[in-house]
């Protein structure tokens, strides 16, 4: 990400559509006040929606594959 936190999911949608199997992501609820990474974290409250959105590329990669 490059330090841009707002790329991880952009990168996570990338690397699942091209048959990435799973993803590690840094989450905190206010990555501001991480102790360390903040500005790589995805804030808590986004992650459901990313995952879920993650879960649905992967089942279209895996049905067209």
């Amino acid at each position: 990400t490059g330090g841009d936190g707002k790329l991880a999911p952009v990168l996570a949608r990338a690397a699942v559509a091209t048959g990435c199997d799973g993803v590690f992501m840094e989450t905190h609820p206010d990555p501001a006040k991480a102790f360390s990474d903040g500005p790589n974290q995805i804030p808590l409250a986004e992650i459901a929606g990313v995952v879920e959105t993650l879960r649905k590329i992967h089942a279209l990669v895996r049905d067209i594959a």
